[in-house]
Formats: C-alpha cells, structure tokens, sequence
C-alpha cells in the first residue's frame, strides 16, 4: 500500500507539473494566431535552447513556413511571444503606437549583474529622459569632430595588417575588425589608448572577447536570464560578480574621477556621463549609482566595438566572393581619394555612394541582432484585425528573415549591392529594412556606427585585395551558441598588398 501511495503521489506531481507547462498553450489559438505546436517544458525554443540551431535559422524557419500568416505565435518554454511580419503593423509597433511598445521587455538582474541597467535594456521610464542626455554625443557634428581619431585609428589598423600580410597566411577578420573597432571606441568614447590591434594583451580586447565569447558561463548565465528570471533574482545573493562587471564599474568610475581631480573636459562620452553626475536633477527618477553611470559606458563599448566589427567582417567576407563589387568599389574610393587630394573627411566619405551600398547589402544579408523585440504597457488591438493581445505581451520582429525573404529582395543569398539604388528602395516598404531599428527607440549609434565601418574599409580596400583562401568557410553557417549573428568557425580571408609603383 506504501508503494501505491508514493506513485500516487508521483503521478500527482507529474501531472501538476505537466498543467503547469501547458496551462496556457491555448494562447495563441484562442485568439486565431497560427503557429507550431509547443513541447511541454520547451515551448517551440528546445532547438534553440540546446544550440541545434542559431535562433536566426529558427525565425527564418518559422517565417518560411507560416509564408502567408501576417503574424505567427510561439511559446519560450511557456512563455508565449508573437512574431510579427506584416510591415504596415510593424510600423505601428515601431513608431504609430510607439508609446505602447516602448519597452524592449529585457529582463535585468541589477544584483546579479549591474551592468544589465543600460540604455538599450531601460524600461521606458528611465529610457526616456537618459536618451534625450546621451542623444548629443552622436550627432553628425561630433562625429565631424571624432574623424581625425577614428583616421588615427585606420592608419594604424593598415600598419597592423602590414605585419599580417607579410606572413601570406589566413587573417582572422573579425578578430582584426574588432581590434580595430575597440581602439576607435577607446580614444572616442573614454579617451583612452586601449592599445587593442598593437598589444595582444589588451585589456579592453580581452573584456570584449569575453563579453561575446560562447563559454558554457556566458550561454549559462543567458539561459537562465531568458528562461529562469526568478532563479537569477534567487542566485544575485550567491553568484559574484563577472570580471567584465569588475572591470567596467572600476574603470569608468576611476577615469571619471581622473578627469575631476585633473580638469579634464574632452567632450565625449565619459564627459557626457560625468555631467550627468554632476545634474542628476536633469534626469528624474534615476538614481545615478556608479554601476548604472558604468552600464552606459558598458553598452556604448560593447555594442559599438562588436556590431561593427561584425559588419566590418562580413562586408569583407562578401567582397573576397564577389571580386567584380570588390574592384568597382576600389575604383570609386580611388576616385575620391584623388578628388580630395588624398584628405578625406566626414563629407568625402559621405559621397561615396558605391561604399554606402555595400555597407547597406551587407546589413540587409547580415543584420547583427536578428530580430527586434518589444513589450507591451497595455492592451493593444491590433490595426485592421480582430487581434488583441495583453500588457506585458512580448513581440519579436524577425528582421534577418524579413531582409531574406525573396518576395522583398529576390535571389536573397545573392550580395547585389544595386538593390540600394534610389529607384530601388523607393519600391519597398520602409519597415522591410531595419539593422538599426526605427522610431523613437531606433539605434542611437547608427551615425557612429557607419562612420568607423566605412573609414576602415576605406583604409583596408585602398591598399589591400581580400580574397578566399583554403580556411575561408563557404557557405556561411550562423553559430547557434551566440547572442548576435556569428559566422562559426569565424571568417579567415588572404589579404595581398596592392602595388601602387
């Protein structure tokens, strides 16, 4: 009777635990919302959670095969989230109804990791009046006034692949871009010489690659963060602190303190955050605590050095398959470089408008973040249907499928930079493009973003030919253990001098 009893008691368990996976599973049909069916305990995401696939090769799945559906619903474990591909509600999503989906519904641990509270994961209360602080850093006249620093950094970017170019081996270009990306960041951003592409030991190179490298920590701690927020909250009392943590909250509080003791004004981003210290009256409802000031600079490195490095990167990997845009676009720069006397500036590199097409397929074939998300503050109906979905409610926006879709850019894996001619875009809808977002809440860094991208390249297509060599891995397969688009195995290329004698 005894053994009855505990398998009694065990089936009963198993099947609380089994209504509680399911529990709402008819979320989606309730509301007439096609999608797969969930697994209990894994929703539709069990692939994705175990790295059989990239979630850029699982959104392009789902997008294929729910082809005709304007939206598709899904569940994270039981978590549901809507994907929305109709451009006309993304649209409103994005920038019409902004004000209901302001939110980008990133969980943050603050105590288990401070530097979560950025601007690109604030809920809106806090987004906003930081946004409007930070908004005059990466206007087109600042970035007018960072050019001599980001050429500084290019030349030495060309000095550095000299040396690697000697060799006549394989080079590693992401590892190369992101060096290179990291200095810009450093003497921009911090006033800091970070040293990245003349000292393998770089500090801030290291902090990088451990921020994005997929160690079992990282993808640990992301899992748990996606899937298990009450167990961080329960773990932030236990787990310490990460050595990016340490190092960031460290650094930015001492350069800041440097500046202060020694009058230092550069104008920058440091210089931006220090003003904020000093007013916190101009940002209500924030409690400006060293690790929320080091967050901002966090965020600003990260995504600034590591987005472009990536489209840097990719931008070559195209470019050494597909010789013909590789010497058409060598043509153009040469072109320029002869019209300004070899001085090129913020407007010479604006009107190279073969480079700006090919910075653009490159983003549309390889956007770093796959898909945009967002959360919404209320009930919302959706325009034109019968659809309404609840506050709290996670939307994705699969822009890697959107800008592979072949009904939008035919031949999708073809890299044709001349779907970017004016008269061509004009024919799409606006929202079938976005590696920067839109709206209100669009990327803050575009500006800056493109500018490094493109004076690198401009350095690197002067005085170097890239082309595939036998590490080169063709076709291009996405890493399933990273956050942001990654090729696996990364992207090594030959780089040959040019000789101008």
């Amino acid at each position: 009777m005894e053994f009855f009893e505990i398998l009694c008691g065990i089936a009963a368990i198993l099947l609380i635990v089994y209504y509680y996976f399911t529990l709402n599973f008819n979320f989606w049909k309730s509301r007439g919302i096609c999608g797969p069916k969930p697994i209990p305990g894994f929703g539709n995401f069990a692939d994705v959670l175990f790295m059989r696939k990239s979630l850029p090769d699982f959104l392009m799945e789902l997008y294929n095969n729910y082809k005709d559906e304007s939206m598709i619903g899904i569940f994270i474990t039981r978590r549901p989230v809507l994907i929305v591909k109709d451009p006309d509600l993304i649209k409103d999503i994005l920038i019409k109804d902004f004000t209901t989906f302001a939110d980008r519904g990133f969980p943050r641990h603050e105590k288990l990791d401070p530097l979560s509270q950025h601007l690109f994961a604030l809920e809106p209360k806090r987004w906003r009046p930081l946004r409007t602080r930070l908004s005059p850093v990466f206007t087109s006249g600042k970035l007018k006034e960072m050019f001599s620093l980001i050429s500084q950094c290019s030349d030495r970017l060309e000095q550095y692949i000299e040396t690697l170019a000697t060799k006549n081996e394989p080079v590693e270009c992401r590892e190369l871009t992101a060096k290179y990306t990291t200095d810009v960041i450093g003497t921009c951003a911090f006033g800091i010489e970070m040293n990245a592409l003349s000292d393998e030991d770089s500090e801030f190179r290291i902090m990088g690659r451990m921020v994005f490298m997929p160690t079992w920590e990282n993808i640990l701690r992301a899992r748990l963060k996606q899937f298990l927020p009450w167990l961080c909250d329960i773990l932030s009392y236990i787990i310490p602190h990460t050595k990016v943590n340490k190092f960031f909250i460290r650094i930015v509080t001492e350069t800041m303190a440097y500046r202060d003791e020694n009058n230092i004004v550069r104008h920058d981003f440091i210089d931006t955050l220090r003003e904020l210290k000093k007013h916190p009256d101009k940002v209500n409802n924030i409690d400006l605590t060293e690790s929320f000031i080091a967050a901002q600079a966090f965020i600003f490195f990260v995504a600034g050095f590591e987005t472009s490095s990536t489209t840097m990167s990719n931008a070559l990997y195209e470019l050494a398959l597909n010789q013909e845009i590789q010497n058409k676009l060598r043509e153009e720069i040469n072109e320029e470089h002869i019209r300004c006397n070899g001085n090129f500036t913020y407007e010479n590199i604006k009107k190279i408008n073969y480079l700006d097409k090919v910075f653009k397929e490159t983003l549309r074939k390889y956007p770093p973040v796959s898909q945009l998300t967002r959360k919404t503050s209320s009930n919302y109906t959706f325009d034109g249907t019968k659809v309404n979905i609840p506050k709290d409610q996670e939307i994705w926006i699969p822009i890697y499928s959107i800008q592979r879709d072949p009904d939008i850019y035919p031949e999708p894996d073809v890299f044709d930079a001349e779907r970017f001619n004016d008269e061509v875009v004009q024919t799409r809808h606006s929202m079938f493009y976005l590696p920067f977002g839109d709206g209100p809440r669009n990327c803050i860094g575009a500006r800056f973003a493109v500018h490094q991208t493109k004076i690198g390249l401009i350095k690197i297509l002067r005085n170097y030919k890239v082309e595939t060599c036998e590490k080169t891995s063709i076709p291009y397969v996405n890493d399933s253990r990273t956050f942001i688009l990654t090729p696996l195995g990364g992207i090594y290329l030959k780089m040959i001098k040019i000789d101008r004698s």
